[in-house]
């Protein structure tokens, strides 16, 4: 064997037992911290692909879609927020039963598999899990049209176990704008957050349940960070200096989600990752760089966002490449402390602040101001019953003396 070949053989033996080595510490490391990912759409999938009869799929071997309990295992996931989802043109009509029936479906998960997945609805919750090596499994609503513009649906969602609401998905609420205002496809109707948006914020602050800006417009997004006195979410969104869509994060935004210390939980779609059909891994970890360049690694979580979209990046097939892009961000000289805050630590550090919140303000009452009827009048929806309708009808003068000639004739 010559000395050029024996060189090229010792340099490959040395990386590839680096390789090793860094997955191995990337494993104790997700084995010491959980792994939390925020936006995970298999609830949908299991409406689409079985119409919710739950009964007749085994999550453990289903395998036309990006998640089932194998792969998850695989990838060390530790907890995840399953997304309640209903579509835009439920708007106005029948999204509420929807997004029941999505959150009803996510309950029956965790019913059928109490060997592997733990219902959650806290942040204490998730650690118990943890410790008890179960998959903690946590709701989020995905578009603000999911409550009818009614702050009593929110209430009730967050009694179901709903731990984030996503203001708006890729249409308008009566009370909120989209990310497709950005682009200038849909008309700004509420100039960013209406004043219901603004009590919707001050009602989730009140609750406990975490705010979710992916989806929204640039200017609710802004309006929001200002307004809410608990840390603020987004589920599933990149940076937006990487690629110019208007589903990311700019970097001066990156910036006030770090004042508000709040998180990204970095999406893995390809149109979101390179802009174009084809993607890495590489080109994920290279967001995760540059927030943590930007705005520190305390803002950086996971949301990768499987089987919500059609198109992931080569290296991050499915649910179970976790490890890799943990591997390759230790590659990156990441230290133990950033990956465990973005693995978890940071999404806890959200969630125990908003409860911190929530706690605080047990002396608040219910807001229970509605919505002005003229902004959800529509042919779908039953007009509100007029303030004062169930009052006692007034009492002609002229019925007394009439009672009293009916008696006399009777």
């Amino acid at each position: 064997m010559s000395w050029h070949i024996a060189a090229l053989w010792l340099c490959s033996v040395v990386i590839l037992c680096s390789t090793e080595n860094l997955r191995q510490r990337a494993l104790t490391l997700m084995g010491e911290t959980p792994l939390i990912d925020g936006h995970n759409d298999l609830p949908w999938q299991i409406r689409g692909l079985f119409n919710n009869e739950l009964n007749t799929v085994d999550l453990h071997t289903l395998n036309n879609t990006h998640t089932n309990i194998a792969k998850i295992k695989e990838g060390r996931l530790a907890a995840q927020f399953w997304v309640a989802y209903a579509p835009c043109d439920s708007q106005y009509k029948d999204a509420v039963r929807y997004t029941l029936e999505q959150i009803d479906v996510i309950h029956r998960m965790c019913q059928k598999y109490p060997e592997d997945l733990m219902f959650a609805a806290s942040s204490g919750d998730i650690l118990k899990a943890f410790n008890q090596k179960k998959i903690a499994s946590l709701i989020g609503v995905e578009g603000g049209h999911s409550i009818d513009s009614s702050l009593g649906t929110l209430r009730l969602m967050y009694q179901l176990g709903v731990r984030y609401l996503t203001l708006t998905h890729s249409c308008n609420t009566p009370w909120a704008d989209n990310w497709l205002v950005d682009e200038g496809s849909h008309p700004a109707e509420n100039n960013g957050l209406s004043k219901f948006g603004e009590q919707v914020i001050k009602e989730m602050n009140r609750i406990g349940m975490m705010i979710d800006l992916s989806h929204v417009s640039e200017k609710v997004m802004n309006q929001v960070l200002e307004l809410s006195a608990a840390p603020v979410i987004f589920s599933h969104s990149s940076a937006y200096a990487l690629c110019e869509h208007k589903r990311n994060v700019p970097d001066y935004l990156l910036q006030k989600v770090a004042h508000k210390k709040g998180i990204v939980m970095v999406n893995f779609y390809n149109n979101y990752i390179t802009c174009s059909k084809n993607t890495t891994l590489l080109d994920v970890a290279d967001h995760f760089d540059h927030i943590k360049k930007v705005a520190g690694y305390q803002i950086i979580g996971f949301g990768g966002d499987y089987d919500g979209v059609n198109r992931v990046p080569q290296g991050l097939e499915d649910v179970s490449k976790y490890p890799d892009l943990v591997t390759e961000l230790l590659r990156r000289n990441w230290t133990d402390l950033e990956i465990m805050a973005a693995l978890g630590e940071n999404l806890l550090r959200v969630f125990k602040e908003v409860e911190r919140v929530r706690d605080n303000s047990v002396q608040l009452r219910p807001d229970d101001l509605p919505i002005p009827s003229d902004k959800v009048q529509n042919p779908c929806r039953t007009p509100d019953q007029p303030v004062g309708a169930g009052s006692p009808v007034p009492v002609s003068p002229l019925l007394p003396a009439l009672s009293l000639l009916l008696a006399l004739l009777w």
